[in-house]
């Protein structure tokens, strides 16, 4: 059931994900697959929280457990996504029993896939003893790893290993982490996300003063997403930074007001970072 699951996955659609996790709990139980209708459920719970359906949630995790917790995977899957709803519900704190519980069961009952998620989670709740532990183990088990499931995640650590640094001002161990990452995505052939771990090193250059490297991998980026149909307002965000960092203001304008846009339609966004967006609005206007 795993990997037919994980293939359900969209984490930009949580709610078409609702529906395929919906429809794989009724097909298991029509099958008589108990533990398989659990586990969908799991991956249910995951995509209610996305929506901000904490509470609705957090109910389909208790009728997983329902009094009679099961061990291995589904268990596993359950103590994940309890953490995800805790921390998704602004209870970092609340959320680091159930990863470290997760992590535990994972790693007693060789599930790797699932044991690297629940260090990469720890790693982000900042869980003793310190993101940086957590990563460092995270990585050690996707590298070492035999199941795909676990080294899968090497490209989502180095970039999580990249912010880390970044956001510390480690400018340089942030690019060789995003470098790291980029490689890792292409030896996957994961185009969608190639072009995003090409971002992030872009956005390393810029922080480094390297503003026409920057520069030249964004406007690449621009000619990707279109030519997949699509636009990007962060790589709009970061082509604009860009052209005002080397003095082309008029040049900024118009990719500053597309990705103040659609950074103003992100709900999150909206309401976390206002600054940012008003910042935009007011760059893209000449003010």
């Amino acid at each position: 059931m795993t990997n037919k699951l994980d293939d359900l996955w969209d984490v930009d659609d949580p709610a078409a994900s609702e529906a395929r996790f919906l429809a794989a709990v009724e097909a298991a139980a029509l099958a008589g697959d108990a533990a398989g209708a659990d586990e969908a459920l799991t991956q249910l719970a995951r995509a209610l929280g996305l929506q901000g359906r904490i509470d609705e949630g957090h109910a389909v995790l208790d009728a997983v457990e329902g009094g009679h917790p099961r061990a291995g995977r589904v268990r596993v899957r359950s103590l994940l996504e309890r953490g995800r709803l805790r921390r998704s519900g602004g209870d970092r704190v609340a959320s680091v029993e159930p990863f470290a519980a997760a992590w535990e069961l994972a790693s007693t009952f060789g599930e790797d896939g699932l044991a690297v998620d629940a260090a990469h989670m720890l790693a982000i709740v900042e869980a003793h003893p310190g993101s940086d532990a957590w990563h460092a183990g995270a990585l050690a088990l996707a590298e070492s790893s035999p199941d795909s499931k676990a080294r899968k995640w090497r490209a989502s650590l180095w970039n999580n290993v990249g912010w880390s640094r970044f956001e510390r001002g480690d400018h340089t161990g942030a690019m060789e982490a995003f470098e790291t990452a980029l490689a890792a995505r292409r030896e996957r052939g994961e185009a969608k996300e190639t072009r995003i771990a090409e971002w992030c090193v872009g956005r390393a250059l810029r922080a480094l003063g390297r503003v026409e490297e920057a520069l030249a991998i964004q406007q690449r980026l621009v000619a990707a997403w279109h030519a997949a149909g699509a636009e990007d307002e962060y790589v709009e965000e970061e082509l604009g930074e860009c052209l005002l960092a080397l003095g082309g203001e008029a040049a900024a304008r118009p990719h500053l007001a597309r990705a103040a846009e659609r950074l103003a339609a992100d709900a999150w966004l909206a309401e976390h970072e206002p600054e940012r967006i008003a910042r935009l609005q007011r760059l893209a206007a000449g003010r």
